[in-house]
């Protein structure tokens, strides 16, 4: 089985766990994370492999970290997660590419990423649920970062901290490839609230 098969069957078998924990209907996931109902049936029956930000978007409605959805084996409280253990969720034939270092769900999803982006290249990221925070460092080059509808220089060695409930978009508009390590802190989702029971005799 290849790394990629791999990674639809976990996500396929993670996706219906936490559905299954949180309490959500297919139509309620969807609802939430703004995905089709139909892409949702796909997912967990391991028949696509979705994009990032349908992934993000999944992760986001379920409280969770996308490395939770990539895999959710516990391991002890300190866990080292080697090079080669990384996720590549993105890259372009360029050469530009975005890896998931590690995740965690305590007290609320948390997640490190790696990005690298040749000249010319940029990402975008839909609105992640209120009270997310995402913090950067650049290691090489200049990033433009874009939230809502202002653009921030962040060059070389400047770090950066934002709330990402708006749209926001990582774009290389310099003569060399932009490095930047990436934190992003979700807040935890409230498990629905089950509707009162009905008294009895009550009317229908």
């Amino acid at each position: 089985m290849s790394d990629l098969e791999k990674l639809t069957q976990s996500l396929a078998a993670n996706l219906k766990r936490w559905r299954g924990e949180r309490g959500f209907t297919l139509d309620a996931l969807a609802a939430r994370a703004g995905v089709s109902r139909g892409m949702i049936i796909q997912i967990e029956q391991a028949r696509t492999n979705p994009s990032v930000g349908t992934t993000v978007r999944l992760a986001d409605a379920l409280g969770v970290s996308i490395s939770t959805l990539l895999d959710h084996d516990r391991g002890p409280q300190v866990r080292v997660v080697p090079p080669e253990q990384a996720v590549r969720i993105w890259s372009s034939a360029a050469g530009s590419s975005t890896t998931l270092l590690i995740g965690t769900d305590e007290r609320g999803p948390m997640e490190l990423w790696t990005w690298h982006l040749v000249p010319g290249e940029s990402t975008e990221s839909a609105p992640h649920p209120s009270g997310t925070i995402e913090m950067l460092h650049v290691t090489a080059g200049e990033l433009t970062l874009v939230v809502g509808e202002e653009e921030f220089r962040v060059p070389a060695g400047a770090a950066a901290a934002f709330e990402a409930n708006a749209a926001h978009s990582y774009r290389n508009d310099g003569p060399v490839p932009m490095e930047m390590t990436l934190a992003v802190a979700v807040p935890p989702v409230s498990p629905p609230v089950p509707a009162p029971a009905r008294k009895a005799g009550a009317a229908h």
